[in-house]
């Protein structure tokens, strides 16, 4: 009788001990997922800051100037459930004026354009790589939310079922190459 009771409390202190740790991993999951998100938000943000301060610099032509403007624009005021097509908006935009190299060449003579279209071209590459680790997280999440055990024992709480964020980040060929 007393042995079968010994077992059956070391089983549950290593059930316990299970359940916390896949709790405590979830959480971390969770933060980081977090912390991919601000980085994420962080970088459109950038990106969105820099587009609209060279479409209002006068380096570019007037058509190319407003689409730009109004894609960045349109980018940084969406709310969160338009955000993905704004910002794949500013994504297609950006293609279409710096499709060509020589675009950026024009940016690069003007005062100040080398600078610009350095900051530009950083920026660009840097959201599919803010992207990349945000939506490597939410994954990692939800294949561990999926667990029987998690749902079993509602070990992820009250807390929202990850979601990605979904967008058209391919950067227009002529900034894509550029050095940091």
């Amino acid at each position: 009788m007393t042995e079968t009771l010994i077992w059956t409390v070391v089983a549950l202190i290593v059930v316990g001990v299970y359940l916390s740790w896949t709790a405590g991993r979830l959480d971390r999951l969770h933060t980081r997922i977090d912390a991919a998100r601000a980085a994420l938000d962080a970088q459109l943000l950038r990106r969105a800051s820099v587009t609209q301060e060279l479409a209002t610099s006068g380096v570019l032509d007037p058509a190319a100037s407003i689409v730009l403007y109004e894609a960045a624009h349109a980018a940084r005021q969406a709310q969160e459930d338009q955000r993905e097509v704004a910002e794949s908006e500013l994504s297609q935009a950006l293609r279409a004026v710096f499709g060509e190299p020589e675009q950026v060449e024009v940016v690069r003579a003007a005062p100040g354009g080398e600078e610009t279209a350095n900051e530009l071209a950083a920026a660009v590459r840097r959201v599919p790589m803010a992207r990349r680790f945000h939506n490597d997280a939410v994954r990692a999440a939800r294949a561990l939310r999926r667990h029987r055990t998690v749902r079993w024992f509602r070990l992820a709480g009250h807390a929202p079922f990850p979601l990605a964020f979904e967008m058209d980040d391919e950067p227009p060929v002529a900034l894509a190459d550029r050095p940091a």
